[in-house]
């Protein structure tokens, strides 16, 4: 809020600059009893939807992260194999824009990077809110040759 905040006074809102992002840590490492993604309280006591609610009445834009992977970065609940629970979720909260973060672990089955981001695109076009689709890979599978046409256009 306090980003929202400084965005509109420094003037950057005005100058075009219309998300504010939350990154990956705002979620717990594990998921509620029926699959769904669980906040972290602690960090954002108010939920999501206040944090979006308060970032639209700024005039700006919310974003936020996902893993593409059983955990994310910061060991929180991933969305691999969820995709279509969570981008309904995150719509549900109000985001407009969503990082997908692929995040590899030692113990990993074999994946396949390009159709877990299909899978997750389909998901965000099809979760009844227009969300910006960012797909964040780390060049490991070198997207450059396949994201144009996951992504949206």
């Amino acid at each position: 809020m306090q980003t929202a905040d400084a965005m509109v006074e420094l003037g950057l809102r005005d100058a075009g600059y219309l998300y504010v992002n939350i990154d990956d840590g705002w979620l717990m490492p594990e998921r509620d009893t029926n699959g769904n993604l669980i906040e972290a309280r602690e960090k954002f006591p108010d939920g999501m939807r206040y944090i979006t609610d308060y970032i639209h009445s700024k005039g700006l834009k919310a974003g936020t992260y996902l893993g593409c992977g059983f955990k994310t970065w910061n060991g929180d609940a991933g969305s691999l194999g969820h995709e279509y629970e969570d981008a309904r979720q995150v719509a549900d909260w109000g985001f407009d824009y969503i990082k997908y973060d692929r995040h590899p672990m030692s113990d990993d089955p074999p994946r396949d990077t390009v159709a877990e981001y299909i899978k997750m695109g389909l998901a965000i076009r099809d979760c009844g809110r227009d969300i910006l689709y960012n797909m964040c890979e780390h060049g490991t599978t070198k997207p450059w040759n396949w994201a144009a046409g996951v992504g949206q256009t």
